[in-house]
């Protein structure tokens, strides 16, 4: 299973080359630019005379935790799904996220803190590394047991610099307003991986098919992963919003809508399935799509109702994804799309873009009062209409799009370099390739008998 000398090899130097690589690189350009800011420098803090409750860490740090569990457990144990590949699946997004934690604060830095020199960096970076490390995650899903370590880092390499490139020009450059990253992180992440999918297709991916299903505890086990995500979403929407209503109004929106999503989900997964049943693959994945629709919105003034209309119909759409369009998906577009990010985060991310397009559209002084200012300060200050404020919101998706999919092809072409390692098409979606697994090298008297052979020998 491990593959020919020469590969076993190339294998052995291969990550462990580049995992030093860059970090190496990354502790070079940590030691020369980046630095704590006001809030976490010892010398500046006390010089400000500040009270210690003032402090950011006491108002972002337990989002931070929802945040970093989220990306860790929740996307770690969500991809454990697949029968054979559940050490990779938890493996491969510790790895991942690690990295593109420390790649972002940097790029992320030279674009939003940078000023005298360095990067300043406090609790907020560490919550916007953990988004782009979310994104990042989410491509993954797209390429799940296809590629190797190897792929997957100079993946987030390329991804982590344009992610934060498509974040200034979101928002800073155009003003729009996407607080949960309907737009920055689900979208984006979705369709660069579903691109770089498309570019790296396998036509013999039939040779693995039998691996790529699930078994009971495998699925139970990926539930897991749900349940976190589920739980800990108001965090992730609301984390970096404005304090007070703004921070309140958003845990609360996403709140409802994933409950909306959740029945939306059960009633579509019972109607569309087999003699009615459920599916765990639509309930795993199709009940956090609430989460996702209201990226965008939560922190407007998208009232309750307009949350679990939001949540019902992005739960319903998700669940249609996975039982007709992701078979379409691969046999007519050529998209093998393993964990099926398209429906839980293209199509919904897509979706909470143009809700927020139209609840943009329709912010009025009357609706927002002083709050106007929070969440749309250029519409407060006069320099925007609530038509030209929903008009850009469009236009950032578009340009989201267009980053994810030059992107995503870019990034193509780069994990189709030959030196690379891959696993061939016959061992995809298998843990033995890059993990040494329990009993793999064991006798055969020696291995746990399978229910069958139990039988047969009693």
């Amino acid at each position: 299973m491990a593959g020919s000398p020469s590969r076993a090899a190339g294998r052995r130097l291969q990550l462990p080359l580049l995992c030093l690589f860059l970090q190496g690189a990354t502790a070079v350009l940590f030691a020369v630019f980046v630095r704590y800011n006001h809030k976490t420098d010892a010398a500046l803090w006390h010089r400000g005379n500040y009270s210690n409750a003032d402090n950011e860490f006491y108002f972002r740090y337990p989002s931070f935790q929802d945040v970093h569990a989220m990306v860790f457990v929740g996307f770690g144990f969500l991809m454990v799904f697949l029968q054979r590949y559940g050490f990779s699946s938890v493996g491969f997004t510790f790895l991942l996220a690690a990295f593109a934690l420390q790649w972002s604060t940097l790029i992320q830095g030279f674009l939003h803190s940078f000023h005298s020199g360095h990067i300043h960096v406090g609790v907020e970076s560490m919550i916007n590394a953990d988004f782009c490390a979310g994104a990042v995650l989410i491509s993954l899903g797209a390429v799940l047991g296809k590629t190797g370590p190897a792929q997957l880092l100079l993946m987030a390499l390329l991804e982590v610099v344009l992610f934060g490139i498509n974040e200034f020009v979101l928002l800073h450059l155009l003003g729009v307003r996407d607080a949960g990253g309907s737009m920055t992180i689900h979208t984006f992440g979705a369709y660069f991986g579903l691109v770089l999918s498309r570019v790296l297709y396998r036509p013999q991916l039939e040779k693995s098919k039998h691996r790529q299903g699930s078994v009971y505890h495998s699925d139970l086990f990926a539930m897991i992963g749900t349940i976190f995500l589920w739980i800990f979403w108001p965090s992730f929407n609301s984390a970096l919003t404005a304090l007070g209503a703004g921070q309140h109004r958003t845990a609360l929106n996403t709140y409802y809508s994933l409950a909306a999503s959740t029945l939306g989900t059960f009633a579509l997964s019972a109607l569309v399935g087999e003699d009615g049943r459920l599916d765990m693959v639509h309930i795993q994945n199709a009940a956090l799509a609430g989460g996702v629709v209201v990226g965008t919105s939560s922190e407007m003034m998208l009232t309750p109702f307009g949350a679990l209309a939001a949540g019902f119909l992005a739960g319903t759409v998700s669940t249609l994804g996975y039982k007709f369009f992701t078979p379409i998906l691969e046999s007519k577009f050529k998209v093998q799309d393993t964990c099926g990010v398209h429906n839980l985060h293209g199509m919904p991310g897509v979706l909470g873009a143009l809700l927020g397009v139209l609840v943009a559209g329709l912010a009025t002084h009357e609706a927002y009062g002083d709050g106007l200012e929070s969440v749309f300060p250029l519409i407060a200050e006069g320099q925007r209409s609530a038509t030209s404020q929903a008009m850009l919101q469009l236009f950032g998706l578009f340009v989201t799009l267009m980053f994810a999919s030059v992107g995503g092809g870019l990034g193509g072409l780069l994990l189709k370099l030959p030196f690379l390692d891959s696993p061939p098409d016959s061992q995809c979606y298998e843990d033995q390739v890059h993990w040494q697994v329990p009993g793999e090298h064991e006798d055969e008297a020696q291995r746990p008998l399978r229910v069958e052979e139990a039988d047969t020998q009693a």
